[in-house]
């Protein structure tokens, strides 16, 4: 394997879930070991109970550093935590297996923080675990801005059809009403922009969201947060050049997008951004957070604990997460 391609911390994720099985199955993927080095921030015993629940020969290396990873067909090189028991249960919220979950990414983030990982792929948190284990973060996106010490994060979904950057995202909707300002609009506008430039599009058209149903339609619904919280910024940040649109009624503007109109999409909040992403496939979804100092991409499902331990996961959306990390590894800084 070239010492040119990128290397990516994989993070095991929660190991009652399914990333063990996700992180093994997308490391033996033939294209993976074309595209990047990967290197597991987990449990190396777990791994080894995922490869044999999946029925694919993997051999399963602890390693002390990313400097000792030795990179061949059918290897799997971890940074062993060593933080799970032998006989956790699958598919069972565990404390244990949050509080692991939790070292992963920030060994992860240290790693990459350092330099000696050029990006992050992330298996999916258990939220629920998370926080039985004192870890009181919402999710990946702002635990990793946590630990690098940086103060506001976007979350990305990424298709091949559609890609969603929200303004909001783990908070109730009337929170989220009521955080949307026209400061928050611009910033995450240039998160966004800044990422698709990053990622080979030089002049990303952008389609902004409203709030309400139809944008707001001049004040027919809601009560002006359209013209108070958007309109502002949309104004800004064109006079500066980037190509923003909106606000666009939501029901239409990811169909607009779907057919090209948009490379970008702006969602002002979770469900608004998420829902139609996932109507495509949550195996072709990527979850990226940009404004980090490091690159970290992730599946864009949960831990499926339903199916943990069975062998029947799609590991799909991990390729696909380690096939953008490394290629946004891999792109000039901009």
């Amino acid at each position: 394997m070239s010492t040119a391609l990128p290397l990516i911390a994989v993070t095991m994720g929660d190991g009652a879930g399914v990333g063990p099985e996700v992180t093994v199955g997308a490391l033996l993927d033939d294209g993976t070991a074309a595209r990047c080095r990967p290197v597991v921030v987990g449990d190396a015993a777990r791994l080894r109970q995922a490869a044999e629940i999946l029925g694919r020969p993997a051999e399963v290396v602890a390693v002390e550093s990313v400097a000792d990873a030795v990179f061949a067909p059918g290897r799997v090189n971890v940074i062993d935590l060593g933080l799970l028991p032998a006989d956790l249960p699958w598919g069972e919220v565990s404390a244990v297996a949050g509080d692991a979950a939790y070292h992963y990414v920030r060994v992860a983030g240290e790693l990459a923080t350092a330099g000696q990982v050029h990006g992050i792929c992330t298996a999916p948190l258990n939220k629920e675990a998370l926080h039985s284990a004192g870890h009181l973060f919402p999710g990946h996106t702002e635990l990793l801005a946590h630990l690098t010490g940086t103060d506001e994060v976007s979350m990305m979904l990424s298709t091949p059809k559609v890609k969603v950057v929200h303004v909001t995202t783990h908070i109730g909707l009337v929170d989220a009403v009521a955080r949307i300002e026209p400061g928050l609009v611009e910033r995450t506008v240039r998160r966004g922009h800044r990422a698709m430039v990053g990622s080979g599009v030089a002049e990303p058209r952008i389609g902004v969201c409203g709030i309400n149903p139809h944008a707001g339609e001049n004040g027919l619904f809601g009560h002006g947060e359209e013209e108070e919280k958007i309109v502002p910024a949309i104004a800004a940040l064109r006079a500066e050049g980037i190509d923003a649109h909106g606000p666009l009624p939501a029901d239409t503007a990811f169909f607009l997008a779907g057919r090209g109109d948009y490379d970008l999409i702006v969602a002002m909040y979770h469900d608004q951004g998420h829902a139609p992403v996932k109507v495509l496939g949550i195996e072709a979804g990527v979850n990226i957070t940009v404004g980090l100092p490091v690159i970290r991409t992730s599946v864009d499902h949960g831990t499926a604990f339903d199916i943990a331990g069975k062998g029947v996961v799609e590991v799909g959306s991990m390729i696909e997460a380690l096939r953008q990390a490394a290629e946004l590894a891999s792109a000039p800084a901009v």
